[in-house]
């Protein structure tokens, strides 16, 4: 299973960008997806989560900026961006825990994506 991640750059306060992440391999389904984040000298910390069914958990910071949103059929999650500051400069992963595949039932991670917000 292998997750590809896109959508991430350098963009100014105040703007936006969407990331999105596909899984891709011999997968039957997939509990959660989520949103993490690591800023330099940080640990990584949780942005957002959806479940199959479509709930959604936030991090504070991000509630009412974020939104994220996944399609199911295409194994697929975005996570869109508004209002973006400079301390949402991060690398951001992608995650998707519960994955039920030909290989077993595991978590996996995206190789991460370059999210700068300029001030």
């Amino acid at each position: 299973v292998q997750l590809v991640e896109s959508g991430g750059g350098l963009v100014r306060a105040g703007g936006s960008l969407r990331l999105s992440c596909s899984a891709s391999g011999r997968i039957f389904s997939i509990n959660d997806m989520g949103w993490y984040r690591q800023a330099p000298g940080k640990q990584r910390e949780l942005v957002a989560t959806i479940t199959s069914g479509g709930g959604t958990n936030y991090a504070d910071s991000v509630q009412g900026r974020f939104t994220i949103s996944r399609d199911n059929a295409k194994d697929t999650v975005y996570l869109q961006m508004n209002s973006l500051k400079p301390e949402d400069t991060a690398v951001y992963y992608c995650n998707a825990d519960g994955v039920r595949s030909a290989w077993g039932f595991d978590n996996y991670w995206g190789q991460g994506t370059q999210v700068t917000v300029s001030s």
